[in-house]
């Protein structure tokens, strides 16, 4: 499926689109939290559009492993203030939560996209997008966010995933909410040891289930450091490295924090795609 319904917008994935990351946490395993501050945040965006972004990806509670959760009210007003402040740029604006709360709250602001690291397996985050245009991104994660990485454990990480995203979209089925709304994503460096994580970008494809389109976020992430032995902000060329690779193996959105590279070598690979 090309066609992606996403809130006010309806995206042609036939190719790639870069979503950059804009992060309003305080404790940023990239180092690039804003800390709700919403004047850096637009900002921030609007650097990123200039540099080639599609798609805005705004968290308020940090994933990253070991984390901590942030309380439900703060992440509401810091999403639905950034949510306020972003909405004139006229680009889709997907919001990176897994509390039903903080989704509705940040539709009735004017988002477009709810991205849940939990697959939307919460009680009440799948009623709290049934209803909308919204566009959503399921993932996969092993555990929760402060252990997932105490030994993940997989028979066949692919097939597994793969069969775990299937699940997921019968449920939307259910629910009657239409694919077009939906993407899907296997959730790189969530309850995934780098073995696992090299496993499933080397065979990316199998995560398109049903035809339905894949977002890959590898971007700045400790699989990278563990075959360069670069630090986390030290990964650019890793980070873009891991983005093309994505997309030759069918990912419809790279997830990003360096939009510029990301652009430059998505036009390098689509040229080379394209020649005759």
């Amino acid at each position: 499926m090309s066609r992606f319904v996403c809130g006010r917008f309806e995206l042609d994935l036939s190719q790639p689109r870069i979503m950059a990351i804009i992060n309003l946490t305080d404790d940023s395993f990239s180092g690039d939290g804003l800390r709700g501050n919403v004047t850096a945040a637009l900002q921030r965006a609007e650097k990123a559009l200039q540099e080639g972004a599609e798609i805005l990806d705004l968290g308020a509670e940090s994933t990253r492993p070991g984390c901590e959760p942030v309380p439900e009210a703060q992440e509401i007003e810091r999403v639905a203030a950034a949510v306020e402040a972003l909405h004139a740029l006229n680009v889709p604006l997907s919001i990176d939560t897994l509390k039903p709360a903080v989704m509705r709250a940040a539709l009735a602001a004017g988002a477009d996209m709810i991205n849940d690291i939990k697959g939307f397996e919460g009680q009440g985050a799948v009623e709290a997008v049934t209803d909308s245009r919204c566009g959503l991104c399921v993932m996969h994660m092993q555990g929760e966010p402060r252990t997932m990485q105490h030994q993940p454990r997989y028979n066949d990480v692919v097939v597994e995933v793969a069969d775990y995203l299937a699940r997921r979209v019968q449920v939307f089925d259910a629910a009657g909410v239409a694919r077009e709304r939906i993407v899907l994503d296997p959730g790189f460096g969530f309850g995934k040891s780098v073995a696992h994580n090299y496993s499933m970008l080397k065979h990316f494809s199998r995560f398109a289930v049903e035809g339905l389109p894949v977002l890959a976020g590898l971007s700045r992430k400790s699989m990278l450091g563990a075959v360069t032995g670069a630090l986390v902000n030290q990964r650019l060329v890793a980070s873009v490295t891991g983005a093309v690779l994505a997309v030759e193996h069918g990912a419809r959105i790279v997830r990003v924090h360096d939009v510029a590279a990301t652009r430059d070598a998505l036009q390098v690979w689509r040229a080379c795609a394209e020649a005759a």
